[in-house]
């Protein structure tokens, strides 16, 4: 099955140029990039993205960290690639995920991914219009799938 995930490199991640290594560790597990847009998101953008937060006592802080520099939004598509992109962003004491390898404290964990079909979905919507996604054939799928 098919799936497209939102994966967004934080300011932190921007802040100390990985975006190559993480784009790297997408692509390397055999994922297609099908968006990719740099912003410095504002605070609407941030708080729709985040609502489920909203109760939360850090959630003022998370707004604005991730409104105090540019963002790279990404949408990856692939076989089971919202589960298998939370588990390569990890949490930050995972060792060999993104988070584990990158983050250096909780509150600056370099990406953000999406947590289910579902959300990710919704969370595309956000940050892209439709017609900002590209269908594009992967010339390797054979390779990586065996299809």
């Amino acid at each position: 099955l098919q799936e497209r995930t939102l994966l967004v490199a934080k300011p932190d991640a921007l802040q100390r140029r990985l975006l190559g290594d993480i784009i790297r560790r997408f692509e390397r597990r055999g994922f297609k990039l099908v968006a990719m847009k740099l912003l410095q998101a504002d605070q609407r953008l941030v708080e729709q993205h985040y609502e489920q937060l909203r109760l939360k006592p850090f959630y003022p802080s998370l707004v604005t960290y991730m409104t105090s520099g540019p963002v790279v939004a990404m949408v990856w598509e692939g076989y089971d690639v919202v589960r298998c992109s939370r588990a390569m962003v990890g949490d930050s004491s995972a060792v060999g995920t993104i988070r584990g390898d990158l983050s250096v404290h909780i509150t600056r964990n370099v990406v953000h991914a999406s947590d289910s079909v579902e959300t990710a979905q919704r969370e595309i919507g956000f940050w892209f219009r439709r017609d900002e996604l590209v269908a594009w054939d992967s010339r390797d799928r054979d390779n990586i799938y065996g299809l």
